[in-house]
């Protein structure tokens, strides 16, 4: 399976993505770009988007981009720096590169931005994943 038939199958069962209102923007090998809105009943108590929403969006674009290679991989270690606050109606890019890899690891940057104003980060992502003996079939 190629990139995209690999993110295609993932989403079909990806319930909370979907939810998230998710689209997949772009997607090869150790990268995926996505983008989604902030809605109304993603907001907390601040009238801001809840810190889990943008962390949710990058660990979509880290699950996308670290199986897009073949092998199923899963999460070890993940953290999250949350730099500007959302409202309701901002639309976000989330991308996500392979910064480095091994044959059972890879470590992943997640740059999460408004769609308007990439050159304004809105959260720094990073994942490490743990890459499985298994392949995407």
């Amino acid at each position: 399976m190629n990139a995209q038939e690999i993110v295609s199958t993932m989403m079909e069962k990806d319930y909370f993505s979907q939810w998230l209102g998710i689209s997949v923007l772009e997607i090869k090998e150790n990268y995926c770009r996505l983008g989604m809105t902030v809605r109304r009943d993603m907001l907390n108590g601040f009238g801001i988007a809840h810190g889990g929403i943008t962390y949710s969006l990058a660990d979509s674009a880290l699950a996308f981009a670290s199986n897009s290679t073949g092998k199923k991989s899963v999460s070890i270690e993940t953290s999250i720096s949350h730099l500007i606050s959302l409202t309701e109606n901002n639309e976000l890019i989330a991308e996500a590169s392979c910064e480095t890899e091994t044959e059972k690891l890879g470590h992943y940057r997640i740059k999460v931005y408004k769609k308007n104003e990439p050159e304004k980060t809105v959260a720094l992502f990073k994942g490490i994943v743990y890459k499985t003996s298994r392949s995407w079939e």
